[in-house]
């Protein structure tokens, strides 16, 4: 039996890129997957389906993840469907590349709102069902941003240093719950965000490539399995910084 089945994982963002393969990876452990997405829908279906063939259930749920009440309804939805979610993986995020006077209140404001507010709004919805379980699997996806700066702006490396603070609270907190708290700061890895940022090349890296999904997946994967790796920051940023 896989070492995950009987597990239901929400992933947040998970239509492409990093989440639809930490969702897929999930899957072939034998969780059962909520797939969120706020827009791309007929996306969210393709990665339900691939999914479904691996033998696990799927539903997805569109839901903007910063907003209270669509919230709600995401959980309410996969409570129906599927049960309580015991892994969850906080994906969902934006990036907009700003120079330090290009960033505006409002920018700032809706970065921090998409990036860090819905990691916490999520987690505090799914904390309640962990703690009566007495097991539970949080992984929050931040950045090399969050530890060296980057090149997207201010505005998004402090959105993603919230998180790793976040990280930590819980994890210290819920312990000795059965709760681990991880968090997973990547750098230059083949996504969309990448592709919007053509300044970005693979000669930034030690390494001198760019990083896939798969890598991060699997690290997402050993997470959800752990039951002694708590309040960490793994680093698959091919060199980038060294902690």
């Amino acid at each position: 039996m896989p070492p995950l089945t009987k597990h239901i994982a929400l992933v947040t963002g998970a239509s492409r890129g990093i989440g639809k393969a930490i969702a897929l990876a999930l899957a072939k452990e034998g969780a059962d997957i909520a797939v969120n997405y706020r827009q791309q829908c007929e996306a969210a279906e393709y990665v339900a389906a691939e999914v479904k063939d691996l033998g696990c259930r799927c539903i997805t749920v569109q839901a903007d993840v910063s907003d209270s009440a669509q919230i709600a309804r995401l959980f309410t939805q996969i409570e129906r469907n599927l049960g309580t979610v015991d892994i969850l993986v906080n994906n969902a995020g934006i990036a907009s590349a700003l120079s330090p006077e290009q960033v505006t209140e409002a920018d700032w404001h809706e970065t921090i709102r998409v990036n860090l507010t819905s990691v916490f709004l999520v987690t505090q919805r799914a904390l309640p069902a962990m703690r009566k379980k007495k097991w539970g699997r949080i992984i929050n996806l931040s950045s090399v941003a969050a530890q060296y700066g980057g090149i997207v702006g201010p505005h998004y490396s402090a959105s993603k240093a919230g998180i790793l603070g976040l990280t930590r609270s819980y994890a210290s907190f819920l312990a000795k719950e059965g709760i681990t708290v991880n968090a997973i700061a990547p750098a230059l890895i083949e996504t969309d965000m990448i592709a919007n940022l053509p300044t970005l090349t693979p000669d930034r890296l030690p390494v001198a490539s760019f990083g896939a999904v798969a890598e991060v997946a699997r690290i997402a994967v050993l997470l959800a399995q752990s039951s002694f790796i708590t309040g960490q920051t793994i680093n698959p940023n091919g060199g980038l910084y060294f902690t």
